[in-house]
């Protein structure tokens, strides 16, 4: 199964975590990592680029730090303009059918703050709600989450533990799971 990790990180090389995860799964065979704000920066979006790099893999991760319990703004613009009408959904929009799509999260609050009653009163799995919407949407194969919390305090064998739960959640990970969200740093 070929797998395109969508990095969307506005400063991937001064995240830790992020950069970590995207380096590790760089190693994966059939894993295609494709950091948005590095290949563009201020460029407008190649839509054909991008329609072609879905087309060509069978799951698609998109990896992002959680920014006000949504994407960051270059992965909402991408959104906008590569799935569209047509291709996407719509009539001949089949591009994505029955692909898997999931995503990989980075957090700055801890796993407890993301539990019902917790600081931020929702699990990652109810935020991530408009992702799962938008899989459905495209008749891709929702996948549970994966997410690393505390990504401001983290250690140096805490991230070591991410990258290796990372890389096995990418191999065992199924759509038919009916699992919760993996958590890493609890």
């Amino acid at each position: 199964m070929k797998t395109l990790i969508i990095v969307a990180h506005p400063d991937l090389q001064s995240s830790r975590v992020n950069r970590a995860l995207a380096q590790v799964v760089k190693e994966q065979p059939d894993t295609t990592v494709h950091a948005l704000y590095e290949f563009y920066g201020d460029r407008p979006l190649d839509v054909p680029h991008e329609q072609a790099l879905l087309d060509s893999h069978d799951r698609i991760i998109f990896q992002y730090p959680l920014y006000w319990y949504s994407t960051p703004p270059l992965l909402k613009k991408w959104f906008d303009e590569v799935l569209t009408y047509g291709y996407a959904f719509g009539p001949g929009g089949e591009h994505l059918k029955g692909k898997e799509v999931g995503i990989a999260i980075s957090t700055a609050g801890t796993a407890a703050s993301y539990q019902p009653g917790g600081y931020n009163l929702f699990t990652v799995r109810e935020i991530a709600k408009p992702m799962e919407a938008l899989a459905n949407y495209v008749s891709g194969h929702y996948l549970p989450p994966f997410a690393v919390h505390n990504a401001n305090q983290i250690t140096d064998e805490q991230i070591t533990e991410a990258q290796a739960a990372y890389v096995q959640h990418l191999r065992t990970i199924s759509h038919v799971q009916t699992a919760g969200l993996i958590t890493i740093n609890k």
